[in-house]
């Protein structure tokens, strides 16, 4: 979703609606029939599909016992808290713009979950955890674009047992669960019971279970961000220094000053959660040091720093209702020259833009200078402000803990002498 306005309807006097955005336009082509309009505050409209006699009908679909505006990161840990204390059989879902997750639970178990975000595909769990390589994933997709499912694929293709199929298909379903409470927009809804026959795999973990590691990995790899900003950072050993406990020895040993964290987090299998937990272990016991990743996009990479640092500005803003006024605010600021680099480049409802069009831009501004040079300038100029305004619009201490999480991304943006 690039604006919110690609989701926006109008209902005018006389109690027609008619879609703004091209998404709106879509979800309403895809709910033709006759929908009941549900009696609600001023505010919020809420229908649900009756057919044409107006009443609620088995056929009509599940019945929705709990639904919710999603407006910041953890809404959904206080619904799955809620589903785990109930003991509730059925289907969470989840929709944030085109992305579109399911989880079912039963007795206060998740039993199940579907996804249609790529990353959280089995295929991409799989590749994250070092389980196959890229030639291996690209093989078995051949496959699956004809048809078959990834992991049936893979095990007939013996690139997998089906033992690692089963296992992995626990870790995505995990992975899924997890994902849901790092959500900051969007909405959700509780679906009264399911089809066991809708589940092409019965899982079966606790829902608190799942809450602890959840929220625990939210806090901590906020901690760990500010030393270790992204996966793809190199640690780096320092000369002289050993860790003293035995566990990270195997990690501090395939350290080269090569592999990135991701690759190292591959390479051990042990996950992207796991892996930076230990790295952050030997920052802190002083054994490595860590390096930015090298500039291989080069001005393309400077773009995506600076996109980086203003999602998490906005997710901020956002969750405080005040993403409208820092909005309005960055369009008031970005005048003059950054109209013309930003021209068809954003920014996105996210705040990010377009980095290959503002690189195209940033060519034709900086008039044969250094390119590089001119996008640090404008841009930490520009997420400064960002930076500025939305730390003023939050808790002080959430406005202070901001600043402290994006400062490795500011040190990349930070124009030298």
């Amino acid at each position: 979703m690039k604006s919110a306005q690609d989701e926006l309807v109008w209902i005018n006097a006389d109690g027609n609606i008619e879609p703004v955005g091209e998404l709106a336009a879509a979800r309403l082509r895809a709910k033709q029939g006759g929908f009941r309009l549900l009696p609600t505050p001023d505010h919020v409209v809420f229908m649900r599909y009756t057919g044409q006699d107006g009443r609620r009908d088995a056929e009509d679909g599940a019945v929705v016992r709990i639904a919710g505006e999603i407006t910041g990161p953890g809404t959904l840990c206080d619904v799955l808290a809620l589903l785990a204390q109930t003991g509730w059989r059925g289907e969470l879902n989840v929709r944030v713009g085109v992305d579109n997750r399911s989880v079912y639970v039963d007795a206060g178990n998740v039993v199940g979950a579907r996804t249609n975000v790529a990353h959280e595909h089995l295929g991409r769990v799989l590749f994250r955890f070092g389980v196959i390589e890229e030639e291996q994933y690209e093989q078995v997709m051949e496959r699956v674009r004809g048809g078959e499912l990834f992991g049936s694929a893979a095990v007939e293709l013996g690139i997998l047992e089906r033992s690692q199929v089963y296992a992995y298909l626990g870790k995505q379903v995990e992975q899924i669960v997890i994902s849901l409470m790092s959500v900051a927009d969007g909405m959700f809804c509780f679906l009264d019971g399911f089809d066991d026959a809708d589940l092409a795999f019965r899982h079966n973990g606790s829902i608190n279970a799942m809450l602890m590691d959840g929220v625990t990995q939210m806090d901590e790899m906020r901690y760990f961000a500010q030393r270790i900003p992204s996966n793809d950072y190199i640690p780096v050993c320092l000369p002289g220094k050993e860790p003293s406990d035995v566990a990270l020895r195997p990690l501090w040993e395939m350290i080269d000053g090569q592999l990135s964290v991701l690759e190292l987090s591959r390479a051990l299998g042990l996950g992207e959660f796991e892996t930076t937990k230990s790295v952050f272990q030997l920052l802190q016991s002083k054994v490595v040091e860590m390096r930015p990743p090298a500039t291989k996009g080069g001005a393309v990479e400077i773009v995506g720093a600076a996109n980086a640092a203003l999602l998490q500005i906005h997710q901020e803003a956002d969750s405080a209702g005040r993403g409208t006024v820092l909005r309005t605010n960055l369009e008031s600021f970005a005048d003059g020259i950054y109209e013309m680099l930003f021209d068809g480049a954003g920014p996105y409802d996210n705040g990010s833009f377009d980095p290959v069009k503002v690189v195209r831009n940033a060519e034709m501004v900086a008039a044969g200078g250094s390119v590089e040079r001119f996008l640090k300038e404008v841009l930490y100029d520009y997420v400064s402000f960002a930076l500025f305004t939305a730390s003023s619009m939050v808790r002080r201490d959430r406005g202070k803990g901001l600043g402290k999480l994006l400062e490795p991304l500011m040190s990349r943006l930070r124009p030298i002498g």
